[in-house]
């Protein structure tokens, strides 16, 4: 039988691209999306058809949902529709994220400050708080894997909401993988660097830069990466082949966070 996750994020970036890689390896995917603009994040979100467009390329396998990670009942949602829809839950992906800021800590307004802490934090939790108990009566497989940052580890420049949001996904997985120590169930962050997303696009603007290219020079490997390589790694972390892997924080940043 097929194994199944939900990816949040899902309509466009890493999300969109996590789908497709785990769709590669034969899992059947919910894929979750907001589907709307945020007040107080100055970018437009994904929009229902990037989430059909997602949908639409891998048939049977894949079920669009448009729901909001902060929200305990869509997340419930998420998890229900995927044990009706495809009879089981083996993995979930918090990869829902957002970014504000380009101002110093005490300029940015208490709205974008709750914003990102919310979606990036709060939407990590719900979806955790969701699957769970599912995930653990499987008894025998469970993955659990969330979308951090290399700016969890270092102090970018007017970006201190996003570092300490994605610092605490970090930890919030480490804990979680200790209270699920003892089950089967793992659970790990991915950390990227500077990747090839509309997210990206939005911290250039935050950056006041012409375009993405400037972030290439913050990564050793001197280009931008593509979502499909911080996909395969989320991939493999849903994958048999890394029940010996809990609580890690895997850098995928083109050696961002190694000098």
């Amino acid at each position: 039988m097929s194994r199944v996750a939900i990816v949040t994020g899902a309509a466009r970036g890493i999300g969109a691209a996590t789908v497709d890689a785990l769709v590669n390896d034969g899992f059947r995917v919910v894929a979750v999306d907001r589907c709307r603009d945020i007040p107080d994040i100055p970018y437009p979100m994904a929009t229902p058809a990037e989430l059909d467009g997602v949908v639409a390329r891998h048939g049977d396998h894949v079920l669009g949902l448009v729901g909001d990670v902060r929200s305990k009942s869509d997340m419930e949602l998420a998890v229900d529709t995927a044990t009706r829809h495809f009879g089981r839950l083996d993995a979930v992906v918090a990869a829902a994220g957002v970014i504000g800021g380009g101002a110093t800590l005490w300029e940015t307004p208490d709205a974008v400050y709750e914003a990102v802490m919310s979606v990036n934090v709060l939407g990590t939790r719900r979806l955790i708080d969701a699957a769970v108990p599912t995930l653990l009566a499987n008894e025998r497989y469970g993955r659990i894997v969330a979308v951090a940052s290399a700016a969890s580890q270092l102090g970018l420049r007017h970006l201190a909401a996003y570092s300490a949001a994605k610092h605490a996904v970090v930890g919030l997985i480490r804990g979680v993988a200790m209270d699920l120590a003892e089950t089967s169930v793992t659970a790990n962050a991915v950390s990227p660097g500077s990747t090839d997303t509309a997210m990206l696009t939005a911290s250039a603007r935050l950056y006041q830069l012409a375009s993405t290219d400037a972030f290439a020079a913050q990564q050793p490997m001197a280009r931008l990466l593509r979502a499909s390589e911080v996909a395969a790694t989320i991939a493999w972390l849903c994958s048999p082949q890394s029940s010996g892997m809990t609580g890690a924080n895997v850098a995928v940043d083109g050696g961002m966070t190694a000098t």
